[in-house]
């Protein structure tokens, strides 16, 4: 059943194809001005409808750990406050306006707008809505509690709700449960600005594609249009007992389930919506109506998911592996044009269009970034690997070869900043000590055979997934094999393993190519846990990555159309059967950044796609969670 609209007359302010036909054309968006301000004035509205008398918070994020209580900014100056903290109140026409003297101090704080209540159809003698939640992110809190990049007139509707509720999601509990701890402040900060990046809080409106410098990153209008038409559906009702609110309520959740906990504004609803996007999916999608107030939207068939998934383009072509560094930037090896490429958290080239070219890169393939913030690539069929130092370019001693490197796979970087290669033709394990050298001409032993995939733990032990037959081996930090000689670790679904990683308990995941089955073995056991796991939209995994809460994240090569698939630690899958697909063609690489986002290659296509908080963040580069002994947590 496909849900009727409750629609007001519109008011004189006009936000986007209210009074015409609807476009279903994407939109093409120019910010307002932006000054550097310490007040600020806005628009609240539910649809196109203005809303009357809502109360306005000034949120500051928690800094007591992830999902704790938002901080009220707003001061007794307002002459107002209720429970949530001293509110600022919209007139007839949705304005409101926040003075200096309103706002307590700030300073480095991530802050957002929170709008609750009010008369959402007050042009039509409607009566208040205590469930309309709607919010907006600011971004960062400056000197004298000054913000930047801000609109003259700033827009809180659906659309802003959504951007907030995604980007916002790994470290939210409710609209107002925001918080992380003081170590995310990094990851923090470059999900505020991924809110602003998908949505206008200048105009209210979804981009079409990501704003300048860029402009390289194509955003899912239609589908963010329809996640704000979901919301308005409970949003211009009479209230939280109507039935519109009642219905969405009990679909959207906390959990995505029919018994989870369920959301009181719309705001929040949003925020389950986007932690569990696999969940609902043509329940939610029957909200929809061509009629509703953004568009275009998705109105011909139900999405496949609600992640929000935008791909960006340039640095080279044929996207392999990809990594994270400290700040949130995002590294890949390309392996059509043998280079090597950088984006910003927020999609922009930080790179030369056609990517960091030079130091001997050959078909480069793996790629891992040191404490120092270097960058180590291998080269596939140039039997190296190479260093780029950023800000100064590849070192002079790239390409670097010997150390019994032959056909270099994967690559990653220990506590100790030394760089350890699986070698695919040598079989052999490989560490390359920078300012020494190769230790050695290669490890063998353990079981090796056609080494791919590469782990290290916490206690220095490198873990490899051989490929050719099918298990797994063990070496000390010493190089010294600690799995069978002959055979390695064999069982728990292992087959043709491809990609590993390492969860907060030590527990090492492997995915595989031979029989599309996710694994997973205990040290402190030891032994494989299961035989192998299935599920979740989970074919031919390439890579695999865990994120901060510890669930497993698997690109999924042969998924037609391409997928992820997200695991949580006990092996069940969480993504629906088909998989997140965005964009996905081919993908490849996938690693998760320091805000929650979601990066990965997409070979097919010839891009890199951010799922925007689909993931719990980590500490990056993992060669810094990896000395901190913070595998598999959040920052």
């Amino acid at each position: 059943m496909r849900f009727g609209w409750i629609l007001s007359a519109c008011s004189t302010i006009v936000i986007a194809g209210c009074g015409v036909t609807p476009s279903h054309n994407p939109v093409v968006i120019t910010d307002p001005a932006s000054p550097t301000v310490t007040s600020f004035k806005g628009m609240v509205h539910g649809g196109q409808q203005p809303i009357d008398l809502a109360h306005v918070y000034l949120m500051a994020v928690g800094t007591g750990g992830f999902g704790t209580s938002s901080t009220s900014l707003l001061n007794s100056n307002t002459g107002a406050s209720d429970s949530v903290g001293n509110y600022v109140t919209t007139n007839a026409n949705g304005f409101f306006s926040i003075t200096s003297g309103m706002i307590n101090s700030c300073v480095g704080d991530q802050v957002y707008l929170y709008s609750l209540g009010g008369n959402t159809l007050a042009q039509t003698g409607g009566t208040a809505n205590p469930a309309a939640g709607l919010m907006a992110v600011l971004g960062t809190c400056g000197a004298g509690n000054s913000f930047t990049n801000l609109p003259a007139t700033l827009q809180m509707n659906e659309l802003t709700t959504v951007a907030a509720a995604y980007a916002l999601a790994p470290y939210a509990t409710d609209a107002t449960h925001i918080g992380a701890d003081s170590g995310a402040a990094t990851g923090l900060a470059n999900a505020s600005l991924t809110a602003t990046n998908i949505v206008s809080i200048g105009t209210g409106q979804a981009y079409a594609t990501t704003p300048t410098p860029s402009a390289n990153g194509t955003v899912p209008q239609s589908e963010i249009n329809t996640l704000g038409n979901i919301l308005a559906y409970c949003v211009n009702t009479s209230g939280p007992t109507s039935s519109n609110c009642t219905s969405l309520f009990q679909i959207a959740t906390k959990n995505g389930t029919p018994t989870g906990a369920q959301a009181t504004d719309t705001a929040t609803a949003a925020i389950y919506i986007a932690k569990n996007p696999g969940a609902n999916v043509t329940a939610l999608w029957d909200f929809e109506n061509s009629s509703g107030p953004f568009q275009p939207s998705l109105t011909t068939s139900t999405p496949n998911d609600w992640t929000i998934a935008v791909p960006y383009g340039g640095g080279g072509s044929g996207p392999t592996a990809v990594a994270i560094d400290a700040a949130g930037n995002v590294w890949l090896t390309e392996s059509d044009t043998n280079t090597l490429a950088e984006f910003n958290n927020q999609g922009n080239l930080i790179s030369p269009s056609t990517g960091y070219t030079g130091g001997g890169l050959s078909d480069p393939n793996g790629v891992a970034i040191d404490q120092t913030g270097n960058v180590w690539v291998t080269s596939l069929t140039g039997g190296s690997i190479s260093e780029y130092v950023p800000g100064s370019g590849y070192s002079l001693s790239s390409p670097i070869t010997g150390g019994g490197l032959n056909d270099p796979w994967g690559v990653a970087v220990d506590a100790s900043g030394n760089v350890w290669i699986t070698d695919f033709g040598g079989p052999a394990l490989s560490e390359y000590v920078p300012g020494t050298g190769f230790n050695g001409t290669g490890f063998t032993g353990g079981g090796l055979s056609d080494p791919i995939a590469l782990s290290i733990d916490n206690s220095g032990n490198i873990w490899v997934g051989n490929h050719g037959a099918s298990s797994i081996s063990e070496f000390n930090s010493s190089g010294v094999p600690q799995s069978p000689v002959t055979v390695g670790y064999t069982g728990g679904g292992l087959n043709e393993p491809s990609s590993s990683g390492i969860d907060a308990s030590g527990n090492i995941w492997f995915g595989n190519e031979g029989n599309s089955l996710l694994s997973k073995y205990d040290p402190a056991t030891p032994g494989f846990v299961g035989t192998g796991y299935s599920g979740g939209g989970l074919s031919l995994p390439y890579t695999l990555a865990v994120d901060g809460a510890g669930n497993i994240w698997l690109a999924d090569y042969s998924a037609s159309p391409g997928s992820i698939s997200e695991f949580n630690n006990s092996g069940s899958p969480i993504s629906p059967g088909t998989g997140y697909q965005g964009t996905l063609s081919s993908p490849e690489g996938i690693a998760i950044d320091n805000s929650g986002n979601v990066w990965v290659t997409n070979s097919g296509n010839n891009d890199i796609v951010e799922f925007i908080g689909a993931a719990a963040p980590v500490v990056t580069p993992l060669s810094v969670a990896l000395k901190n002994h913070e595998l598999g947590t959040r920052p």
